[in-house]
């Protein structure tokens, strides 16, 4: 048996801003839109394959402590590129910070977070 991964669902303040940035950086285009649960609204955003779930909820968004210390927290998502040099000027122009660059098998990769503190991990596979 196999499995592949479709989707991942993630809180955000403002999925339609999430999205755009997305769409640029990474290529991907939003695959639909609309209303959610509790009164909030999600975007889904990727390829016609896998994408994110970018959920606000219907009222004040709780900032989140440092996932890594929390069990059952998104710590970091991954994608993989085909020019990691050219994705970290794209990402700097964004306003993002860049960080943590490595090189170990199997590629390179540097991380950054979004401005609702999600880490993102950008892998070159050599």
């Amino acid at each position: 048996m196999k499995a592949i991964l479709e989707h991942a669902n993630f809180t955000v303040t403002d999925p339609q801003a999430t999205a755009r940035w997305m769409e640029q950086l990474f290529g991907w285009h939003i695959r639909w839109q609309g209303d959610a649960m509790a009164g909030g609204h999600t975007v889904h955003v990727g390829s016609d394959s896998q994408y994110v779930a970018l959920y606000t909820p219907g009222k004040d968004v709780v900032a989140n402590t440092m996932s890594y210390s929390q069990v059952g927290c998104l710590n970091h998502i991954a994608v993989i590129v085909d020019d990691l040099d050219a994705m970290e000027k794209a990402v700097i122009a964004q306003g993002f910070k860049t960080s943590n660059h490595a090189d170990y098998e199997p590629g390179r990769r540097f991380y950054f977070h979004d401005t609702d503190g999600v880490e993102y991990e950008v892998v070159q596979y050599d």
